[in-house]
């Protein structure tokens, strides 16, 4: 079976010296190729004889012999190069043959020492003349001239490290003498290497940024999935609200009803009975009033003696319709309304929760912005207030004298969520703070001057601080405090987590920074000692 053809590479089998194909290829002992001629008229020219490509030092000249594989394998790549293959005219845009007249073929290579492009037929004497040997060829490039120094009008050999410019030997000899030249060769293969670490560099940016991009749209995604799905179950509260309320409606438009039929049943009764008095009572009046009409004594008197006594009527005096009977209904009726929608924020409030949940972070205090009457646990996950000051250095980043310290974790992007247990403390603040807030001297908490806290006083007087200041009305008295930051979103949500209910929101916008802000507050006599503690935030289902 015939062993399949291996397609040449030029570059494998040029010399580093001559950029041309071998010719007798030796190597040296550090294994580099080179042309037995280019080798031996380098170490001639040189004091130490090392190899040009790793610059590696031999204690005497090697005694070097043609590698007849090489050799071999240049032959038959210059048998290659002297077939050309079907030849096309240059495109506009493509380098053409300087030689050509007439139709001008694509020239594929270009000399350094002719300032001169060919097409496949007129280099030929470049690859087997030996005058051409030492003109260096290029890949096809038009202009020619800028490889030209302008000055001396010489080829661009060497490069001035110093000023970063391409120049010719004279240039090194006379302005750039005193400065770092090399060949442009090294220096492209230097640059060469420095530009695959950047374009590596530059291909890890492009795909960092591939990765971004493609995490921004799944987030979109997740996003607008969960948009979609809040929606749908706001769409379910909200008609299961309604639902709700028509039910309540209807049964209160029938309560009224029944109230009003018994109204009107009553009040018939009420008539009826007072319809059959009337008619007992005018039966009576018209017998007195004929007989009053009576001149013969007599019979009067007789009449009169043999009259029925007047008929026993009812008191009507405190007999009442009431005209107003359904206020009570209708408030009642609004009372369990709003009992049901109590029960339905619980429920988004405890849904709420388990979501923000998802998102908790490890937060720990910073020591540097404790301030020096706190005391701090070593993990840094509790403080408390001492009874006296440390010895600590007055950083700017250090309160004082506020009893204040911030967490070491800042937030400018994303959501955020931690915990922390208060207990049975009668005093304590906490939120977040920008980057930029005062530390030192008396403090106001207050959005305007970067804090977004709530606070607790007395035991049970719960306020957010938002300047006017709010009171809260917690009905169950938090004993671990969730708090939840979404910086794009402009919110920070204050949640107690054992009744699974939200507490307070500030909305706002957020340009800074945020971190996590801690004041246990003054002990009270030691009825407020105990420390605050941020604990590990605890999933449910």
């Amino acid at each position: 079976m015939a062993s399949p053809s291996i397609p040449l590479c030029e570059e494998q089998f040029q010399c580093s010296i001559c950029l041309d194909i071998f010719s007798k290829p030796v190597s040296t002992p550090c294994g580099h190729n080179f042309c037995m001629a280019c080798i031996g008229r380098y170490w001639d020219s040189s004091d130490v004889c090392q190899c040009p490509m790793c610059k590696e030092t031999f204690s005497r000249r090697p005694d070097l012999r043609v590698n007849t594989f090489i050799a071999g394998m240049a032959e038959q790549l210059k048998k290659v190069r002297l077939s050309p293959p079907e030849e096309l005219s240059a495109e506009p845009g493509e380098v053409p043959c300087d030689f050509c007249t007439g139709r001008r073929l694509r020239a594929v290579k270009s000399c350094l020492v002719c300032l001169a492009s060919y097409c496949m037929t007129h280099i030929q004497p470049h690859f087997g003349e030996t005058a051409f040997r030492k003109h260096k060829l290029i890949d096809p490039v038009i202009n020619l001239e800028d490889m030209l120094c302008r000055k001396h009008e010489r080829v661009l050999e060497l490069f001035c490290r110093d000023d970063q410019i391409c120049i010719c030997e004279f240039c090194s000899e006379a302005d750039h003498r005193i400065h770092s030249t090399v060949p442009l060769e090294e220096e492209w293969r230097e640059k060469k290497a420095q530009l695959g670490e950047t374009e590596a560099e530059v291909q890890q940016k492009i795909q960092d940024r591939l990765k971004k991009v493609q995490e921004i749209k799944q987030a979109v995604e997740l996003s607008r999935l969960g948009a979609q799905r809040e929606a749908e179950d706001s769409e379910q509260v909200f008609r299961a609200l309604v639902r709700s309320i028509e039910r309540s409606q209807a049964e209160l438009l029938e309560l009224i009803e029944e109230k009003q039929r018994v109204a009107e049943r009553r009040a018939e009764g009420l008539i009826e009975e007072l319809e059959q008095e009337i008619t007992e009572l005018v039966k009576t009046h018209t017998e007195l009033e004929q007989l009053s009409h009576t001149e013969d004594h007599i019979h009067f008197l007789q009449s009169l003696s043999a009259l029925p006594p007047p008929p026993h009527t009812k008191d009507w005096s405190d007999v009442t319709v009431t005209s107003d009977l359904c206020l009570s209904t209708v408030r009642r009726t609004v009372s369990q309304m709003e009992e049901i929608l109590r029960d339905e924020l619980q429920k988004l409030s405890n849904a709420e929760l388990k979501r923000v949940q998802k998102c908790a972070v490890d937060v720990t205090l910073d020591p540097n912005t404790a301030a020096a009457k706190l005391i701090l646990s070593e993990d840094g996950k509790q403080v408390r207030l001492g009874d006296k000051r440390q010895a600590l250095n007055d950083n700017p980043e250090r309160f004082d004298p506020g009893p204040n310290v911030l967490g070491k974790e800042g937030f400018s992007s994303g959501r955020h969520y931690w915990e922390v247990e208060v207990g049975e403390k009668t005093a304590w603040d906490l939120g977040v703070a920008r980057e930029s807030i005062n530390r030192k001297g008396k403090i106001t908490l207050r959005p305007k001057n970067g804090y977004w806290t709530v606070w607790l006083r007395n035991g049970n007087e719960y306020q957010a601080l938002a300047g006017p200041d709010i009171p809260l009305p917690l009905s169950l008295k938090p004993w671990t405090v969730g708090v939840f930051v979404d910086y794009e979103g402009g919110q920070v949500s204050f949640y107690n987590v054992e009744a699974r209910s939200h507490i307070y929101t500030f909305t706002d916008t957020f340009t800074e920074k945020l971190y996590p802000f801690f004041s246990p507050c003054n002990n009270d006599g030691g009825k407020n000692a105990a420390p605050l503690i941020i604990s590990p935030v605890r999933h449910t289902d």
